[in-house]
């Protein structure tokens, strides 16, 4: 295994566990923000934090540091210099650092979220907030504890369409609303059996792997395809079916509760190769006289017939399918004008603003939701591992209290152990 040139020198006298929160009173001008993991989602974070007025880039880190060079040169013509690390441990410790964003791979998340709460920093987190039930906990935990802004990226919370359907649904438009289904169909491709390999020249490959067990590098648990291992991600659950299943619950205003039972079916029906998480899923979450519905095809593409990809409520008198409401064989355009709704900023210039004003009330994505929801996609999915059983989570006792199947082991998924010294900074 080879590490950059300079990961010794980053991460050599930077601890993982910080022993206490710390940090200085909000931002009165422009926020300074780093970035932890900065390819493909991680890079649109760098540029959006540069350019948002209010904010300003100062540092970026990420595993592959020639491309954390990159983009820190790239960034640094915008509002002056940003600094490129290997080691968020290392950049952490700058106390001139107001906020952190996070898009690195899903098992990095919350210890590096923890880790920066510690650190006396607010937080973007992209989603999933977490890799495991546990995490989830910890992170709403934390948040409140030290009173940080933690902000978790469902970014459809912040669009003023999306708002105006919550609204619709409240005030009847389709009547009484008893299920909302959240559709991920789309042809994700076989990704083949791949040989290990080397890691990238300049890739501090243990630190990719982190709190995961040591694995050969493939090219399959490299960019991207990380998704798709038990280890590092959650499948396109967590993925991309985590938006449609978020404005399922948002809308019905479930979003802060678990549901009394959440029933699981799926696996793999098509893959047959290096993939561990499942291509089909049908997972039913019930609550209180409704329901939500998420339902998973990797193998169709966005252009099936009907519902491919989308969310849909129904009701007693009609269902609504993006921001058109079908009712009485009519069609009814859902507007924010007719809602008195606007959208307060795109979700990160939200973020900015919550981190000036030093509150977190005012955050359109609240980690005390955000990881709920990231906790119901876990759960779902803690359900298909054990060969489709029903569940039911207790909130109260952070525990699964009844499960179809091996209840023993169903408890066991809701956290993992952590290889040292990749540990978390923040443990309740």
């Amino acid at each position: 295994m080879k590490k950059a040139a300079g990961a010794g020198l980053a991460a050599s006298s930077a601890p993982l566990i910080m022993t206490r929160a710390q940090g200085a009173a909000p931002p009165s001008e422009l926020v300074n923000v780093a970035v932890v993991g900065i390819n493909g989602q991680g890079g649109g974070h760098a540029s959006t934090f540069a350019r948002i007025e209010n904010s300003r880039l100062v540092a970026v880190c990420d595993v592959d540091f020639n491309r954390a060079k990159e983009i820190a040169k790239r960034e640094s013509d915008v509002k002056g210099p940003v600094k490129a690390y290997i080691d968020f441990r290392k950049m952490l410790e700058d106390k001139s650092i107001d906020a952190v964003s996070i898009a690195t791979c899903d098992h990095w998340h919350t210890p590096v979220a923890l880790a920066a709460i510690m650190a006396g920093k607010h937080v973007y987190v992209e989603k999933p907030s977490s890799h495991t039930v546990h995490e989830g906990n910890l992170l709403i935990e934390a948040a409140h504890k030290y009173r940080k802004c933690v902000q978790h990226g469902t970014q459809r919370r912040s669009s003023a369409g999306h708002m105006a359907v919550k609204e619709a649904i409240k005030k009847g438009i389709i009547g009484e609303c008893y299920m909302a289904k959240a559709i991920n169909c789309q042809d994700r491709g076989k990704i083949g059996r791949a040989k290990p390999t080397n890691p990238p020249e300049g890739v501090y490959y243990d630190m990719w792997l982190g709190p995961a067990p040591v694995t050969q590098f493939t090219r399959n648990r490299w960019h991207y395809e990380w998704h798709w291992f038990w280890d590092y991600g959650g499948g396109d659950l967590v993925n991309d079916g985590i938006h449609h299943l978020d404005l399922a619950v948002w809308g019905m205003g479930l979003d802060k509760q678990y549901p009394k039972e959440i029933v699981t079916s799926g696996g793999q029906l098509w893959y047959d190769d290096d993939h561990e998480t499942p291509d089909t899923q049908l997972i039913t979450y019930v609550y209180e006289n409704v329901q939500v519905v998420y339902e998973m095809r990797l193998w169709t593409d966005y252009g099936m017939p009907d519902f491919g990809n989308a969310t849909i409520f129904y009701g007693t008198e009609g269902y609504i399918h993006g921001r058109t409401a079908y009712r009485d064989n009519e069609k009814i355009r859902i507007r924010p004008e007719d809602y008195g709704v606007e959208s307060p900023g795109q979700i990160m210039e939200n973020f900015i603003d919550a981190v000036k004003a030093d509150d977190p009330t005012m955050l359109t994505s609240h980690i005390e939701k955000g990881a709920v929801l990231s906790n119901l996609c876990c759960l779902g999915n803690i359900g298909t591992r054990l060969g489709n059983a029903t569940l039911t989570y207790s909130d109260e006792t952070q525990s699964i209290v009844k499960c179809s199947k091996d209840i023993d082991k169903a408890n066991a998924l809701l956290t993992k152990e952590y290889r040292k010294p990749y540990t978390l900074a923040y443990t309740g």
